[in-house]
């Protein structure tokens, strides 16, 4: 089922040939409409931009995609020369908003269709002005969590990394596997990036000698000794502590198996992450699947990661989750 958030655009909106679970009319600021849809669940979302208040200043449109799934919203724009700017399309994209438009057509193709960051790269321009994958000028990461926890990170990243926590949720939901290509991703796109697990030595058994492995209690000394990487990823497994990360993204494997295993462990998984960010893991879930998986587990999933083959290429899927999470253009850090 879809929601509909119209303004300008609503007799058109109206004329749309499909399922509506709830539809709105007018303008809203982005914390109505965060309030409104952040634990509503639907299928998808056709947002008019002119019912957003102010939508001219990217940074409303900003808080929205850090508070709803923005893979499930598709905005319908004004057909005006600033909201079709080149610059003002990349920062949609730098916000993994890829599903943008301008007429109903449009709407219906993406509905049946939804872009990833290939569909959409060549319109992302880069500092220097060019388009592609690089770099743009975006919003700036800052580290989450609570206070002391935020503080630590603070002193400890002086040189400004941005450091991503990866944890499994169910057992071996892929987070080793997960670290180890974002960082080669990350570099291939000339970002200064380590990675590091803690707690286990399975890094040993990937070819590649600049991994670091190290213990709970070495976790802070190995951040401040790659403190001007640009980014670090840490495999947390059991033992590292989230509080010395500027973001955690916590992988779940859909199985009925894997699910029921973890429910049993902790029956209020789920509700003690709420808010967090859950990505499903070695995932072949339909869109529809997704959104009654949600319905079902009372959650939010952040991301939606297919198995990867690491001898293959992964590009794709990975610009997708980088951009979703803001690393690929964050600049902090230099190495």
């Amino acid at each position: 089922m879809n929601v509909i958030i119209s303004n300008e655009r609503q007799a058109e909106l109206a004329s749309l040939d499909i399922e509506v679970i709830k539809s709105i009319h007018g303008t809203f600021e982005s914390d109505e409409l965060i309030q409104m849809f952040s634990n509503f669940f639907f299928g998808r979302m056709i947002l008019d931009l002119t019912a957003l208040k102010n939508y001219r200043d990217i940074r409303n449109l900003q808080k929205l995609s850090m508070s709803l799934d923005v893979e499930k919203i598709i905005v319908l724009l004004p057909d005006t020369p600033e909201c079709l700017a080149p610059q003002f399309l990349s920062r949609l994209i730098s916000m993994g908003i890829y599903n943008f438009t301008t007429n109903l057509d449009g709407v219906n193709y993406l509905l049946q269709n939804p872009n990833t960051y290939r569909d959409v790269a060549h319109l992302h321009q880069i500092d220097d002005g060019s388009s592609g994958a690089g770099a743009a000028a975006a919003p700036v990461v800052t580290p989450t969590g609570n206070s002391e926890g935020t503080t630590l990170v603070s002193n400890i990243v002086s040189g400004g990394s941005y450091i991503l926590g990866i944890k499994n949720l169910t057992d071996h939901a892929g987070a080793t596997m997960l670290s180890y290509l974002l960082k080669q991703e990350l570099i291939r796109l000339g970002r200064s990036t380590v990675a590091i697990e803690v707690g286990r030595r399975d890094f040993l058994y990937i070819s590649d000698k600049e991994l670091v492995s190290t213990t709970k209690d070495g976790l802070a000394a190995e951040l401040l000794k790659y403190r001007n990487a640009s980014v670090v990823l840490v495999d947390l497994n059991s033992d590292g502590d989230v509080n010395l990360c500027s973001d955690v993204i916590y992988l779940v494997e859909p199985s009925s198996i894997k699910l029921n295993k973890m429910m049993r462990k902790d029956p209020r998984t789920f509700e003690k992450l709420k808010g967090k960010k859950i990505i499903l893991s070695k995932s072949m879930l339909t869109m529809q699947d997704i959104t009654e998986f949600e319905y079902e587990a009372k959650t939010k999933v952040f991301f939606n990661l297919p198995p990867m083959d690491e001898r293959q290429d992964n590009s794709n899927v990975l610009q997708d989750l980088l951009n979703r999470l803001g690393i690929s253009t964050y600049t902090g850090g230099m190495m």
